[in-house]
């Protein structure tokens, strides 16, 4: 090692070491890259050890669609699998598989839509997954740590107390279940709202006003489903912590001082509840597909939660991998940039170590 790259690394370690907050945010930073590689390795190992020919099914379906019945040849069997990443051994399917999303940038092409790349019919469906789960799940946050603030707050009054108690009875209900309801009631005894698909299949996509009323109208249903259930979940979890903060002694503090309650609880008593729940909403974001994917099949609607589990059917490794590692990289991120904004949130990170 030269002079100068040993001058290089003693400055950069003096730098960190005099800067709590660079070496906070560099650590982060390299743990993330860290937990991103083990988390796709781990992907791709996992799926690749599902039994079956995904090659054998796509040259079924080809000759059942063309009612092509001739016997497909070894090296047409041979070029889809090259083609497909699937030829060799499953180290060298490894290798060659990061090689293809690292430096060009492709992740070969998807088996439910041949030969269109797996990413098109991924960024197909990434927009309606967005729309739907992403939005539903900052809202059933929001509304979730604003009531339970009010819950634990007023603890102890009936209103409260209802709320708390309809919580833990409802906050546990899958969301598919809720989805069953709701679609029973509002769209097959009411026939208020329509219940499968995103939008009117008569209209064509694009910012027209009768195809973003028609998108409300559909997304509602399994919106109001993720919603309901997000928000009870968040309001048990805000209320546990906002409680135990009541008793502090800078709260009566503030107390004695005459502050108004509105300004007591919004700026001191939420202020160290919403932090925990910042974190834990980084790591739902991991959970969003859990319940979520049996939603969209269930309203048949186009986003990656369905286009996974049509993959999975046939063993689209290209498009099953695509999915996963973007929720992999998506839930990590939001971790990150979780984890980078906490000083901004906690002055006490800059004594972490």
């Amino acid at each position: 090692m030269s002079s100068s790259t040993r001058a290089a690394g003693s400055g950069l370690r003096s730098y960190l070491a005099a800067h709590p907050l660079a070496s906070y945010a560099v650590r982060r930073i390299g743990l993330y890259l860290v937990e991103l590689w083990g988390a796709v390795t781990v992907a791709f190992f996992f799926f690749r050890m599902i039994p079956g020919d995904p090659i054998q099914t796509f040259i079924q379906t080809l000759q059942q669609n063309y009612v092509y019945n001739t016997q497909a040849s070894a090296e047409v069997i041979a070029r889809y699998r090259s083609e497909f990443g699937l030829d060799g051994n499953i180290f060298s399917q490894y290798f060659h598989y990061m090689y293809k999303v690292l430096v060009e940038q492709d992740l070969g092409p998807s088996l439910l839509n041949y030969p269109t790349p797996a990413q098109d019919v991924i960024m197909r469906a990434l927009p309606w997954t967005v729309g739907l789960l992403g939005l539903s799940a900052v809202l059933a946050w929001v509304f979730g740590l604003l009531a339970g603030a009010l819950a634990g707050w007023r603890r102890g009054r009936p209103g409260a107390d209802l709320v708390t108690n309809l919580s833990i009875a409802l906050s546990h209900v899958p969301y598919y279940f809720l989805a069953l309801i709701l679609t029973f009631i509002f769209a097959y005894q009411l026939a208020w709202l329509p219940a499968r698909s995103a939008y009117d299949a008569r209209l064509s996509p694009g910012f027209t006003p009768e195809f973003i009323v028609s998108l409300l109208r559909y997304g509602l249903l399994p919106s109001l489903s993720i919603v309901v259930i997000g928000v009870f979940s968040w309001l048990l979890s805000t209320r546990m912590l906002m409680v135990p903060v009541l008793g502090e002694d800078y709260l009566t503090y503030a107390q004695a001082k005459g502050l108004r309650p509105r300004r007591i609880l919004t700026r001191y008593a939420l202020r160290n509840c919403y932090l925990p729940q910042v974190t834990a909403f980084g790591i739902s974001l991991g959970f969003i597909f859990n319940g979520n994917v049996l939603v969209e099949q269930l309203f048949n609607y186009p986003g990656l939660g369905a286009t996974l589990v049509n993959a999975i059917q046939i063993l689209d490794f290209n498009t099953i991998l695509g999915v996963t590692n973007l929720a992999i990289f998506a839930v990590l991120t939001a971790n990150l940039i979780l984890d980078l904004l906490l000083p901004l949130l906690d002055p006490r990170v800059k004594y972490w170590r």
